[in-house]
């Protein structure tokens, strides 16, 4: 099964379910993302770094559901919604929006409709100055998505490659792997790298060039 995790990747990149890949990094989120049956009152956060694939799952559970995806920074007032809401970058809430965010939430939960949010960090850490907002938002159940394993990290940057319409062998993500810093957001820096040069040298992208673009970078990614 071809699947990906990403987050806020270039135009082009895929974000449906058969193109997310679950390993033990991500796999509990994604059992959870399946469910919002079983989640606690009804909401759940999922915590990640940059380029986890909170964005990807938040997608996945929207095409299920038929949930609206909204962005914290742009919440609107006075939101009515009539099925499942998606919430991101929910730790980047503005303290204009909290009012909003608190009567979204409630009206969710009295039409007991699933709410899923995303953020880089747990809702305890979040700078939301409501008292009664966060308190709701301490309450909410998390699932996490770790940095990648060997597994999930070759298999971002296949994908990450595929997206750009390069087709590299698969020896230069086994390369890679060790090699970069373990984070999806490595992962992204050395594919636009290797795709910068390849094309300015004209090059097919190999372990070779790969080696030669990381002596290049030393040690940034």
């Amino acid at each position: 099964m071809a699947m990906q995790l990403t987050f806020d990747w270039p135009t082009g990149v895929a974000l449906g379910a058969e193109d997310f890949f679950v390993t033990d990094a991500n796999r509990a989120a994604y059992t959870m993302i399946a469910a919002p049956e079983i989640w606690p009152q009804g909401k759940l956060v999922l915590i990640g770094p940059e380029g986890a694939g909170k964005s990807h799952l938040a997608r996945v559970f929207a095409a299920r559901h038929s949930a609206k995806i909204v962005s914290a920074a742009d919440l609107p007032d006075g939101l009515n919604p009539a099925s499942a809401i998606v919430v991101e970058d929910m730790d980047r809430l503005p303290r204009r929006s909290e009012e909003a965010m608190f009567h979204l939430h409630n009206n969710l939960a009295a039409h007991r409709l699933p709410l899923l949010m995303t953020a880089r960090s747990h809702p305890a850490r979040w700078p939301v100055t409501l008292p009664d907002l966060a308190s709701r938002m301490q309450a909410t159940t998390p699932a996490t998505i770790t940095g990648p394993d060997d597994a999930l990290l070759q298999a971002v940057l296949m994908k990450l490659f595929a997206d750009r319409q390069i087709l590299p062998s698969p020896e230069v993500a086994t390369y890679l792997t060790p090699r970069i810093e373990r984070s999806f957001a490595s992962a992204q820096r050395i594919v636009a790298a290797l795709d910068s040069a390849a094309l300015t040298q004209k090059r097919a992208i190999t372990v070779k060039l790969a080696a030669q673009v990381l002596d290049k970078q030393d040690g940034l990614l």
